[in-house]
């Protein structure tokens, strides 16, 4: 079996959590191959990735916290108090490229747009890429820094996008007491309400193939390594300024260096740790635990029907990474009334969501003064915790 680009589904290898599909060839046969070939090509000394997290940001801002999962990271143009509202806390991603995406350049920036349009009080979770020593952070690692993440910064609105949204999510219905308002964009959820070309292949190998990966990197599931041997069929018959959204009166020179920060953006990756890339796997992918009140998030199940927070749901209508009714699903799912609960379907890819200048304009505006209007509902069940209302 040849491991080539020729093999790959159209955008399978955009996510790193399926890497494990290149080639053809039995389940029982491709972890082997798949590990024994991988190793012979790129050698067995680990490839570092330059995390994209030490690209540029777009948007001045501070380190707030350094924690072991992230830094946080506070673009706020007011300080705390009544006058500022609560903050907004967007839960980036953490998958092939980093939470950067977030904000990536002038007029393709979420962070942007927010503080445009009226909120003084913006964060960022920037996920580390992961080291030796983090191999076995799962995911409770990640929202027990993002519960410390929000303590720090008081009552707070929360914001995932892409795979930030089901951590959001969880995180949400953990701590229904600790969130105002909840956005949630691009994001999987219920993996089995819609099919992607990533979601279609979840079941088709064994679990041993993953794992095969993990202990190709030592524990770590590394993202540079894998980009230099494969970049993503979807993304490469993508041009970055159709992924921009420029405008047709965009000047030759400004898409030449937003096209060059693009391709430094994708070519950034990050690791993750083998613990937490098989638990998504998993229990999101393989088996749907959210959806299926089975999954157990920091000692207690998660059981979306008691979540009663405000909901805006966004999805692209030509997203191939993520369905949009695979996010769109949990309308009917949560506890939240009706009335709090906003749905969109743009006309766009999966990261035209984050950093299309329409996408940006449009809607992320309205997403702005949704946040700003949209009155808090008093938080339900034994894990409420009582907060200022603002």
């Amino acid at each position: 079996m040849a491991l080539s680009p020729r093999n790959v589904p159209p955008g399978g290898v955009g996510n790193p959590f399926f890497w494990p599909w290149l080639g053809t060839g039995s389940g029982a046969d491709i972890g082997g191959i798949f590990l024994d070939q991988f190793a012979r090509m790129m050698g067995m000394k680990p490839a570092a990735s330059p995390g994209a997290g030490e690209l540029e940001w777009a948007t001045p801002h501070a380190i707030a916290l350094e924690l072991p999962t992230m830094r946080l990271r506070d673009f706020s143009t007011a300080p705390p108090g009544p006058s500022a509202g609560r903050a907004a806390l967007i839960c980036g991603p953490f998958a092939l490229h980093g939470a950067n995406v977030a904000d990536f350049a002038p007029g393709h920036s979420v962070v942007e747009t927010l503080r445009q349009a009226g909120l003084g009080r913006v964060h960022v979770t920037d996920w580390r890429s992961a080291t030796a020593r983090m191999r076995d952070f799962g995911i409770d690692n990640y929202l027990a820094d993002l519960n410390v993440a929000v303590d720090e910064i008081g009552p707070a609105d929360l914001i995932g996008i892409c795979q930030g949204g089901w951590l959001a999510l969880l995180y949400a219905a953990r701590f229904p007491g600790k969130v105002g308002r909840l956005v949630i964009a691009g994001a999987p959820v219920d993996i089995e309400a819609g099919q992607s070309e990533l979601s279609q292949l979840a079941n088709s190998y064994p679990i041993e193939v993953y794992e095969n990966l993990v202990r190709l990197g030592d524990g770590v599931v590394q993202g540079q390594r894998t980009l230099q041997m494969w970049t993503s069929a979807s993304l490469a018959a993508t041009r970055a300024d159709d992924i921009l959204q420029l405008p047709l009166t965009t000047g030759a020179a400004e898409r030449a260096a937003l096209a060059s920060r693009f391709e430094a953006w994708n070519a950034a990756t990050v690791d993750l740790p083998g613990a937490y890339y098989l638990e998504v796997v998993n229990q999101l992918y393989r088996q749907n635990r959210i959806v299926r009140g089975e999954f157990v998030a920091l000692g207690h199940r998660i059981d979306l029907a008691a979540l009663r927070t405000p909901l805006y749901l966004l999805v692209g209508h030509d997203d191939k990474v993520v369905a949009p009714q695979q996010l769109l699903a949990i309308a009917s799912q949560v506890g939240t009334p009706r009335e709090s609960i906003r749905t969109v379907e743009a006309p766009c890819g999966h990261l035209s969501l984050f950093m299309g200048h329409e996408t940006l304009t449009g809607i992320w505006t309205d997403i702005a003064r949704w946040l700003m209007e949209h009155p808090v509902l008093p938080a339900a069940g034994p894990l409420a915790v009582g907060i200022a209302e603002t």
